[in-house]
């Protein structure tokens, strides 16, 4: 109805149309009592949010050791000063990570989310223990292959795993409080890293919390909505009725050859992993390079790990806030243009400005700039996608994009560039660039398309009836 009125109205704008759009139809949870939607809702969020974030911060915490451990002694243990070692050591982590992917995300269904988390927690613990007993730079790199064999199926399995549970813009804000969760304990691990400098060092402390909670992930992980154990047979048909009313995947389709071709063929699916590579490249410099920058300003080991949390705590805020804005407007692009807006701002500030004060301002609005852009490209590509074999497969090729976001940045944030890195800085603002683009490419392409629809010009999207991309 709305389609044939937008096409008969020449004065009638896209706006109004997707506003008569959402008044006509009915809330995907209409029939239900409001307060048991909730109820199940705000049960499920304690259920998912706080265990998945934990999980993947210390997953974040142990990929981004090596930065700690370096400040901590490392470097000067391993000759890892030597040439390009600890450029190369901390990259190659990103090779298994990159390619296992997909492969853990289709594993994910055959095994249940339950043994594949504790699977994938228990292995990178054991790897991460065992970086603590290295003895030269060759022990260390393999340590750190294994590492990322074990995380590649981690990641996309908790975006996929959230994403199933909720409606399309229900995503980003859970998303983001997942992702903060990891920001706090991942901006608090220098601190952690110097107070366990002594002794066994930070990597086997780490290595031992992260087994344990390698058990806590197989006691207390949920699973999916159609088979996890912790919410009653009225709660699961409340959930997939919303999920099956919103964009009609809560029945899972099996992956097939046929389908992740298709995926893999669909530009739009790498158009997504190239901007989580665009997002992860500062984000894992800071992760890498923050001490050696703050040690460049002038201040003390101790001083460094200190000041290396308080940028995390300001994009904490940040990312929530932006989160919240998207959800609420029901828009993505928009809002991520301008977190790469505020991350190219912080690097030139911190490239390019004389004093301490100034660079390290400079490190807030990178933080603040990309971190938030995670959860929001998540968020971006999940409402974009309907089936869950499309989902899997596009989900593994964005966080195995940014994957090689973390090679690129562990490449060209170079150790002979230090203490100013301006070649990474570059390749860092050129990243957001490159996102900005695409941003725009996805916003024409989307627009037109719902637009097409609306007047019945071409078929349903998505192969979905009633199915409008955001924007």
């Amino acid at each position: 109805m709305s389609g044939s009125k937008s096409s008969s109205d020449p004065e009638l704008k896209a706006e109004d149309v997707e506003k008569i759009d959402h008044v006509a139809s009915p809330a995907p949870d209409a029939h239900y009592d409001p307060r048991f939607v909730k109820k199940t809702l705000r049960m499920i969020d304690l259920r998912l949010i706080p265990i998945m974030g934990l999980l993947y911060a210390i997953a974040l915490v142990d990929r981004t050791n090596m930065g700690i451990a370096r400040t901590a002694g490392m470097e000067k243990d391993l000759q890892l000063y030597i040439g390009e070692r600890y450029s190369i050591a901390s990259m190659i982590y990103f090779v298994p990570y990159v390619l296992f992917q997909i492969p853990g995300n289709i594993m994910l269904r055959v095994l249940g989310a339950r043994w594949h988390l504790t699977i994938c927690v228990a292995g990178w613990g054991a790897a991460q223990l065992g970086m603590g007993f290295v003895t030269n730079w060759g022990q260390l790199c393999v340590c750190r292959v294994l590492l990322g064999i074990f995380e590649a199926g981690f990641f996309p399995a908790l975006v996929y795993i959230i994403t199933t549970w909720y409606k399309r813009h229900e995503v980003q804000k859970r998303l983001a409080v997942f992702y903060i969760v990891s920001i706090v304990i991942g901006g608090f691990s220098p601190i952690l890293g110097m107070a366990s400098m002594v002794g066994s060092g930070s990597s086997l402390l780490k290595g031992c919390i992260t087994i344990g909670l390698g058990v806590l992930a197989f006691l207390f992980a949920a699973d999916f909505p159609e088979t996890s154990k912790f919410v009653t047979e009225a709660q699961r048909k409340m959930i997939l009725d919303r999920i099956e009313a919103d964009r009609k995947d809560s029945v899972p389709d099996p992956p097939t050859l046929k389908k992740v071709i298709a995926v893999l063929i669909d530009p739009i699916s790498w158009s997504f992993g190239l901007m989580f590579l665009a997002t992860t490249m500062p984000a894992y410099a800071v992760g890498f390079f923050i001490t050696p920058i703050l040690l460049s300003m002038g201040w003390s080991v101790s001083e460094a790990l200190l000041l290396s949390a308080p940028p995390a705590g300001a994009s904490m805020i940040s990312t929530f806030a932006f989160a919240w804005l998207a959800d609420k407007t029901k828009k993505r692009a928009p809002w991520l243009a301008v977190q790469n807006l505020i991350c190219i701002t912080g690097l030139m500030i911190t490239g390019y400005t004389n004093t301490s004060g100034t660079r390290y301002f400079g490190l807030f609005l990178v933080n603040m700039g990309a971190s938030g852009c995670v959860p929001g490209v998540l968020a971006y590509q999940a409402n974009n996608i309907t089936s869950h074999s499309k989902r899997a497969i596009t989900t593994a090729i964005t966080i195995a994009m940014g994957g090689i976001g973390g090679i690129f940045a562990t490449t060209v944030w170079r150790q002979k560039d230090f203490p100013r890195y301006i070649p990474g800085i570059w390749a860092t603002m050129a990243c957001q660039f490159m996102m900005l683009i695409l941003l725009g490419v996805n916003t024409y392409v989307f627009t037109r398309r719902n637009r097409l629809r609306r007047e019945n010009k071409c078929g349903p999207l998505e192969n979905t009836e009633g199915f409008f991309y955001t924007i």
